[in-house]
């Protein structure tokens, strides 16, 4: 009896498996399969432009992998995964561009802790993503240009790991690699509708990724169409790296694995508070589209509430948009982040930030990212954010003890995608209605799952915060709210081959 073709059309890691298994499908084919996708819609058709690099030797390293499986079964819990990475962070044999002209010829001379890690678990990285240029912002760069959101071409893919959103939505891949220092996980993720998380800082290490120690912002986090495949992804990544010393906070809290929290009775008499203040970047909540994502939100707590939870509506943290608006204090260590970044490798294009600033390309780089590039470090208004930060931390975490309450939910983001035209063009919109409560306060984990679509078909999102180094309970209600809903669905732009 012949064996039914292999549909990849939202595969997760257990569809593949049991294809390998069955022998429906090898790594190699499924490889193929992926490539083709890219070929269809990356460049041509729909033109997502989410793609930087494709890795030349991925084929090549799945038929290893179909070796390797018929010789001893998987090799790991990615075997023949294949998954996309933030062309921020490093993979050997690939350049790390950073979406910029500037950094176009740089080959790093080794990998990424991470990458290290998903290799050695069986996972194929198949290629670099686009990312809001030198790591932040929308998905604009001088390298590529911009990227397209595949549920409306003609906006934003979010940022600043929009390729990385873009292309699990699209099914370029099964999962990919994010990173996040504002709110650069989690607005792509739920703007190409899929799952997004930024586990605790210190849980996942930032070594050979750019914009890593000595800040501490930033952290790279799973992307996929489902929360079991991010749990999965997140248990491969999260580990102790003496290279981020930042990592040293998280020993001691990483469970044996985090698909042990998946429980679609999760909700089942959980507390849940609703955050309905609105706090996103440049929101404007007397706005048609802010009441458009309103509309979603206000359905979804009714779903919370439907899946058993008790809702607390609304809870109030104090100071809080005081607190977040002294957040540009927060930008320190560039300098030194960037040496022990580019340190890493022999053969660095530039040995400064200074020196990187007085390139002729750098009059190429997006208008935001020259500016964030630029930002110059003032201890006082660090002192400021320090201060906030703190009492931020305890106003959050008091409001979670007097209502005994599991997470603050909030809106993913604050408004719909937006024009690609306005991002590039004055009035140069970026990173609209992104709420970044989460990386204020650095120490504490935040999901996002897939809600809905508007009015306007375009997707919404919930947000799922809690307790520092609660990431497996997030993960919980997150994948419970999934399982009693599943908004999810792919796009029609980028359509089966």
């Amino acid at each position: 009896m012949a064996i039914a073709p292999f549909s990849l059309l939202e595969a997760t890691i257990d569809d593949i498996h049991s294809a390998y298994k069955s022998g429906q499908l090898t790594s190699r084919q499924l490889v193929r399969m992926y490539l083709d996708r890219i070929e269809a819609h990356d460049k041509k058709g729909p033109a997502l432009n989410a793609i930087i690099t494709v890795n030349s030797k991925a084929l090549e390293e799945a038929e290893r992998l179909d070796g390797a499986f018929k010789a001893s079964g998987l090799v790991g819990p990615l075997h023949g995964i294949p998954v996309i990475i933030k062309d921020q962070a490093d993979a050997k044999g690939m350049p790390t561009t950073l979406g910029s002209v500037l950094f176009k010829d740089y080959y790093p001379d080794r990998d990424a802790f991470v990458v290290e890690k998903l290799k050695k678990a069986g996972a194929i990285i198949l290629a670099k993503a686009t990312l809001g240029e030198l790591g932040g912002g929308d998905t604009h760069g001088s390298l590529f240009g911009s990227t397209r959101n595949p549920y409306a071409l003609d906006r934003t893919a979010g940022g600043s790991s929009g390729g990385s959103a873009a292309s699990v939505s699209a099914n370029f891949c099964t999962a990919a690699v994010g990173q996040e220092g504002f709110a650069s996980i989690r607005r792509p993720s739920i703007w190409n509708s899929i799952v997004g998380m930024r586990p605790t800082a210190g849980l996942v290490s930032r070594g050979g990724v750019y914009a890593g120690w000595p800040d501490i912002n930033g952290s790279l986090g799973p992307m996929a169409r489902t929360v079991r495949d991010l749990a999965a992804l997140l248990d491969v990544m999260v580990g102790y790296d003496p290279e981020d010393p930042l990592t040293s906070r998280g020993v001691g809290h990483v469970p044996d694995s985090y698909t042990k929290f998946l429980d679609k009775n999760g909700l089942k008499g959980a507390r849940i508070g609703i955050l309905r203040e609105s706090m996103g970047f440049d929101s404007e909540p007397d706005s048609e589209d802010f009441k458009k994502i309103t509309e979603i939100f206000d359905q979804a707590v009714a779903e919370l509430k439907a899946a058993g939870a008790e809702i607390v509506d609304p809870v109030v943290i104090p100071k809080l948009k005081e607190s977040l608006a002294t957040r540009p204090g927060s930008f320190t260590n560039a300098e030194e982040s960037f040496k022990v970044y580019f340190g890493r490798s022999t053969d660095r294009p530039f040995k400064s930030r200074e020196e990187a600033m007085r390139s002729p390309d750098f009059a190429n780089v997006v208008r935001g990212s020259q500016n964030r590039f630029k930002r110059a470090f003032d201890p006082t208004k660090h002192y400021e954010y320090l201060l906030a930060r703190e009492e931020l931390t305890i106003n959050l975490l008091k409001v979670m003890a007097d209502n005994r309450l599991d997470a603050i939910v909030h809106k993913a983001v604050e408004h719909q995608p937006t024009l690609i035209r306005d991002g590039v063009n004055p009035p140069y919109v970026d990173q609209k209605g992104a709420p970044h409560l989460n990386t204020f306060l650095v120490f504490v984990p935040t999901i996002v799952v897939p809600a809905g679509f508007t009015r306007d078909n375009l997707p919404a999102g919930l947000s799922f915060l809690g307790r520092p180094y609660d990431d497996g309970n997030m993960i919980r209600l997150a994948y419970a709210y999934e399982q009693a809903t599943h908004h999810r669905r792919p796009p029609a732009s980028t359509t089966p081959l």
